[in-house]
């Protein structure tokens, strides 16, 4: 069997249930350091979104990397999507008693381990890709995990001042706009916040060395698009030799989970599958795409973005064997065999 090494750039609960396709495809992928995982010829990195990260209540929350931990180590909330299976709440109830701020965003108890644990090993000098290994350590993913960034690099949102004057605008942190106001404010854009980020190690030898490099069906502009903002990864996904393969996070023009329609029609873009392929455009030009893999019966299929092999495939990821196939087609896409 010839090894194939594959590089995933994921974000939110749609990229963690897209990893456990992967997983499924291409067995487990031990994480360095991490004893007792079964591996088999193939590896699977996944590049995680750190833009959602924020500090809350004094300590440093990572949503996309512990969505993506908890979902491959079977501690998800499976109806939820996010948090811990049987979460309680009560240190958010007394934070509420005390009337501390914020007061919009919910800590489980459970959850809330994590976030100390994380807190306490960045105040201690590790880097995030350092804690991220000792934290999987527990839940054993079987997919290497790798936040795309130790620095900081949280995606911050221009909106409309609520009860301002007309014309006045405030920046949030996308937590705030997501969470609290459920992205129904008045919106003009998305930035990153960073000091002077940089890929964090291995991230850009994973996409180097791969064989196939896939964007999961993760929101295009906060998700994936928070992941390529960070200096060199662009180029890293331009200049390396395997294929790139995007899958499409809609179906009928609707996306498949969250609030992707309502960040795209901030930038500009129609929630289409062939919207978003131009947005992140043809590697052949000066983009980032070689394939594009879309539900059945989309028009993309047929009226395809110029320099990007499309096709369609089943993108329901109902469970890790229905999103395997979703995986396997979109290798199959651009010629990688497995």
């Amino acid at each position: 069997m010839i090894a194939v090494k594959v590089t995933v750039l994921v974000g939110g609960v749609g990229g963690a249930r897209f990893l456990q396709g992967a997983r499924e495809l291409f067995g487990p992928t031990p994480f360095p350091g991490v004893d007792g995982d079964a591996a088999g010829p193939n590896t699977v990195t996944a590049v995680v979104n750190v833009g959602d990260d924020a500090w809350m209540h004094g300590v440093r929350i990572c949503p996309d990397l512990d969505t993506c931990m908890y979902t491959l180590g079977d501690g998800i909330d499976t109806e939820r999507g996010w948090g811990r299976r049987a979460e309680t709440w009560h240190a958010k109830e007394e934070l509420a008693a005390y009337g501390a701020d914020p007061d919009w965003f919910g800590l489980g108890d459970r959850d809330l381990a994590t976030h100390l644990i994380r807190t306490r090993m960045l105040d201690a000098g590790f880097r995030l890709s350092d804690i991220t290994a000792a934290l999987s350590k527990r839940w054993q993913p079987g997919v290497r995990l790798l936040p795309v960034s130790d620095d900081r690099h949280e995606t911050h949102v221009l909106i409309d001042k609520p009860d301002g004057e007309p014309g006045e605008r405030l920046a949030i942190h996308f937590q705030e706009w997501w969470v609290r106001y459920r992205a129904q404010v008045k919106t003009h854009g998305f930035a990153q916040v960073d000091g002077n980020a940089a890929p964090a190690p291995g991230v850009v030898e994973a996409i180097a060395e791969a064989d196939v490099v896939l964007l999961a069906p993760s929101n295009p502009v906060v998700s994936i698009g928070a992941v390529t903002s960070v200096p060199g990864l662009r180029s890293a996904l331009r200049n390396t030799a395997a294929p790139v393969v995007g899958i499409s996070p809609v179906i009928d023009d609707r996306p498949l989970r969250g609030m992707a329609d309502e960040c795209l029609s901030v930038i500009g873009v129609e929630t289409t599958a062939r919207a978003i392929a131009e947005h992140y455009g043809a590697r052949s030009g000066n983009g980032l795409l070689d394939g594009w893999l879309v539900a059945p019966g989309d028009p993309a299929v047929a009226d395809p973005v110029p320099g990007i092999a499309t096709a369609a495939a089943p993108l329901l990821m109902t469970d890790p064997a229905a999103t395997a196939e979703m995986v396997r087609a979109a290798c199959d896409l651009v010629g990688v065999r497995v």
